[in-house]
């Protein structure tokens, strides 16, 4: 394998590692907020139906 080649596949290697960090780090926040957007919103709906019936 001449220098550039190696060059070549050491640059290709490089961007797919930055690709799946990136795709990892943005499954990581999806899987963190997922839970807390659920429950805010069965919060909200919560108090809509309490304020509706009781208000």
């Amino acid at each position: 394998m001449t220098q550039a080649e190696q060059s070549l596949a050491d640059d290709k290697m490089r961007a797919e590692i930055a690709k799946l960090l990136a795709e990892t780090k943005q499954v990581t926040v999806s899987t963190f907020l997922a839970p807390f957007l659920a429950a805010a919103g069965l919060m909200g709906a919560t108090a809509a139906l309490v304020k509706i019936f009781l208000g």
